[in-house]
């Protein structure tokens, strides 16, 4: 009875046909021909402001007054610092008082020299008493000299003790506060003042890079001349929203890394970018006739990129060497692939070597 229903069960399934595997090889293809487009480089950068000044005391004293703040915006001239004052107001009053007694003796000398000079023409007195009476005076003259010069001393280090700013700009850290000891030998500078109006950012180049734009150029102000504005990225992600033009690329190829340093410039009439901060420089450069292919049309393996070309209706695989355009939506090949070739444009994941492939164009088979 068992065997007669496993009998039975086998010959209905025999009445039906096995099912067969359906198989699409249809995709989306590309022919590759010269097209233009921009490509962005990307360079670490380090960003400085325009003049970055270190504030150092020129006399020693006590700090008696700090005038400004941490991050504060001042105008060149302005008082940052005042040093106690009392000493130097003082040896200020001993050069007067030292001008004034030179003087006197200048005058008392040369009161001299005149009466021995009416009595040597007079054959009263020797010519050395003349003689004599003259080196006095000169020596008068020569004391009032210095006591004048001790009083210049004097009266700049008076001034010295009011601490200016050099230029417009914005107040560093200040690691001195009131009622500490300064001397010009500080470690550390009192403040430093970054005229940030303008931001300068420092990046590299490679020497192979400096040769071909110096072989497509010219000299190096027809290079800068050439380049076009640069796009600065922020160490936060965010692209920053006024552009910047090289003004300087060094004469000099660090033996060390073998690159070529160069200075872009920014304004900052907002303030937002901060002496010491880094980022990310943006150079733009056109492409002439290159091939591009978009993005779903490659694959990587081990860190290589590559695309299927359609050779006799079947996939093969290629290795390509690319560079990201377009935010990394596209690719321009720069080896691996030639004007006219065919390519998979979507789908590659489903695809092996040798296997067929049927172009299709807007959903349809060619």
């Amino acid at each position: 009875m068992c065997a007669a229903a496993m009998a039975c069960c086998f010959f209905l399934s025999g009445c039906h046909e096995a099912p067969t595997l359906s198989y699409d090889a249809s995709y989306a293809v590309l022919t590759l021909s010269p097209a233009d487009r921009e490509l962005t480089s990307s360079y670490p950068a380090s960003i400085q402001g325009r003049q970055d000044i270190a504030i150092y005391p020129q006399v020693s004293g006590t700090i008696s007054e700090v005038c400004i703040k941490e991050g504060e915006r001042v105008r060149k001239g302005q008082t940052l610092f005042v040093i106690d004052q009392v000493p130097y107001k003082a040896a200020l009053k001993v050069a007067e008082a030292n001008v004034e007694a030179a003087r006197a003796g200048v005058a008392t000398a040369q009161l001299v020299f005149d009466s021995k000079k009416a009595l040597y023409d007079e054959e009263v007195v020797s010519e050395f008493d003349l003689r004599t009476a003259e080196n006095q005076l000169l020596t008068a003259k020569a004391q009032l000299s210095q006591a004048e010069a001790q009083e210049v001393t004097a009266r700049n280090n008076l001034s010295y003790t009011t601490v200016q700013s050099p230029s417009n700009g914005v107040v560093g850290t200040l690691p001195y506060r009131a009622g500490a000891l300064v001397s010009p030998s500080l470690p550390k500078p009192l403040t430093t003042v970054s005229d940030n109006s303008e931001m300068y950012v420092y990046f590299s180049i490679s020497e192979s890079q400096l040769y071909d734009l110096t072989s497509e150029h010219g000299s190096m102000p027809e290079v800068i001349a050439s380049l076009p504005e640069v796009d600065l990225r922020l160490n936060n992600g965010k692209m920053y929203d006024k552009k910047g033009y090289v003004e300087t690329i060094s004469g000099v190829i660090d033996a060390s890394t073998g690159s070529v340093s160069m200075r872009a410039v920014f304004p900052n009439g907002g303030g937002l970018l901060h002496s010491g901060a880094s980022g990310n420089v943006l150079l733009p450069r056109e492409l002439k006739d290159g091939l591009v292919v978009p993005r779903s049309a490659t694959f990587e393996i081990q860190d290589k990129v590559f695309v299927y070309k359609v050779v006799d209706g079947k996939a093969v695989s290629a290795p390509v060497t690319v560079i990201p355009v377009d935010g990394g939506q596209e690719y321009v090949v720069t080896s691996g692939l030639e004007a006219g070739d065919v390519i998979v444009a979507e789908g590659v994941g489903t695809l092996r070597d040798g296997m067929p492939v049927t172009p299709k164009t807007n959903g349809k088979e060619e």
